[in-house]
């Protein structure tokens, strides 16, 4: 290029990137977007690709949700179907929040759910820095492996670990009690020891799981800032303070707002397995709630209600940490 025809530096921007904003190129005036149709006739070998996929979500995801939200105000009636069934308005909220259990049904599913953020939130974001850290390729991969396992277990096979740790007749923790002269405990019959089982039990099992989206946001961080800050004489904590964290904090803040729109889903499938009659008054959730009133009882529409209601406080705290974290750290997920 000769320097007559070579952009100078102040000009930089102005130089037009072929196919956008040209003049001439694909029939589009300069500075004007193209029409969604024009966007369409040009990739539209993409568009017939994706017909499948949208097909795909409009009948398996998003018509289930439409059906759901109209049987919420509808008495639903199984020989009359969804659109047949008598229209009820708001009283199947009025039958939910009515209900003496639902106080302590409520309560138990935030306390269960908080529990279950603040105990299974940093140990994977740690886990994932020390796999990140580890110098051994080959014992990584035996660890990640081994920590990895258990995500692939049933919540019956689960329980059946569980039961063979803390059951009061054979289990682990009873005959080690015993050998050491203390009394046998019914840990799984007690209400306090309820919880602590339960989400330990939990880590346990999505711990490994859950390294896996920080572990590809480790990859991401260049590695010439670590060789840089060793040799200005930094630990491996202020790495990781100054480095590693930082890097990985637009994840982190993803993942706690996708979390937080789970708030009001305590895990009924986990607690639907390990709970009891006597353990009830601490472990019945909104789950384990619609399971016996709703779904036990053939009232689906109270249990669509329940569902409505669980989707709306997900929505809604989903958009307050994404306006809080914009606003506090910069960061959201839109």
């Amino acid at each position: 290029m000769s320097e007559a025809r070579r952009p100078s530096a102040g000009k930089t921007a102005a130089v037009a990137v072929p196919g956008v904003g040209n003049p001439g190129t694909a029939g589009l005036s300069a500075g004007r977007k193209p029409s969604l149709w024009k966007r369409i006739q040009q990739h539209r070998t993409l568009y017939l690709l994706f017909i499948p996929v949208l097909a795909y979500f409009l009948v398996f995801k998003y018509w289930p949700i439409l059906l759901a939200w109209v049987v919420a105000f509808k008495e639903l009636q199984l020989g009359s179907g969804v659109f047949q069934s008598p229209w009820v308005g708001l009283q199947n909220f009025k039958d939910i929040f009515l209900s003496p259990d639902i106080p302590n049904v409520i309560s138990n599913t935030i306390e269960i759910s908080v529990l279950r953020l603040v105990c299974g939130f940093l140990p994977p974001i740690i886990l994932a820095i020390m796999f990140h850290d580890m110098a051994t390729r080959r014992l990584k991969r035996w660890l990640q492996t081994l920590v990895y396992i258990p995500h692939f277990f049933s919540w019956v096979i689960v329980f059946g670990v569980v039961f063979g740790f803390f059951s009061v007749g054979s289990g682990f923790v009873n005959n080690m009690l015993a050998a050491f002269g203390f009394d046998r405990h019914e840990f799984l019959l007690d209400s306090s020891w309820f919880r602590p089982i339960l989400i330990g039990s939990a880590l346990w099992k999505e711990i490994g799981w859950s390294t896996i989206i920080y572990l590809a946001a480790l990859s991401t961080v260049d590695a010439q800032l670590y060789e840089a800050a060793v040799i200005d004489g930094a630990g491996p904590l202020k790495r990781m303070r100054h480095i590693t964290f930082p890097s990985i904090m637009p994840v982190v803040t993803f993942v706690l707002c996708i979390n937080l729109g789970f708030l009001l889903n305590a895990g009924g499938e986990q607690i639907l397995l390990f709970y009891n009659d006597a353990v009830l008054d601490k472990a019945d959730v909104i789950d384990t709630w619609v399971y016996r009133e709703g779904l036990a009882r053939l009232q689906f529409s109270l249990a669509a209600t329940v569902g409505l209601f669980q989707s709306v406080i997900g929505l809604a705290l989903v958009v307050i940490c994404n306006y809080f974290a914009k606003k506090l750290s910069g960061r959201g997920i839109w």
